[in-house]
């Protein structure tokens, strides 16, 4: 199980509606190997598209620098899908095996296809995508 405090999650959700028109996306950090999320690191989607997201590769590294410096791991990448189910697309387990390849990072897919935004996890293993439950703390 995932914990995100819900300050956490409340700027997740602010990150991917303020990305509209383009899906939204950024890191996560937390203790090396744990399972509760304590910082957020909001990034700029560098594909600037509505149906794809692309991490800067500098921005990447500055982040893990940042949480290096504060003692902390990235554990995982957010995104959102500005129309359709927040479920990892054939895209995102393509880029999960090439980012990830031994599946020890988290997906947080937040989904504004209606009103209210949705949020889910994943962990993605050679292309097998397995649902993470979630607890806002």
């Amino acid at each position: 199980m995932l914990r995100i405090p819900a300050l956490i999650h409340a700027e997740m959700v602010s990150h991917a509606i303020n990305g509209l028109p383009n899906e939204a996306c950024g890191l996560f950090a937390g203790e090396h190997g744990g399972t509760a999320v304590t910082r957020f690191f909001p990034m700029l989607n560098a594909a600037e598209s509505s149906t794809i997201y692309q991490l800067d590769g500098q921005e990447m590294m500055d982040v893990e620098r940042t949480a290096d410096d504060a003692g902390v791991a990235i554990i995982g990448v957010m995104h959102s899908h500005t129309h359709s189910t927040n479920y990892p697309s054939p895209t995102d387990v393509e880029d999960a095996a090439r980012f990830d390849p031994f599946g020890s990072w988290r997906f947080i897919i937040v989904s504004l296809k209606h009103a209210e935004a949705s949020i889910r996890s994943y962990r993605i293993l050679d292309g097998a995508v397995t649902e993470e439950s979630i607890e806002i703390i």
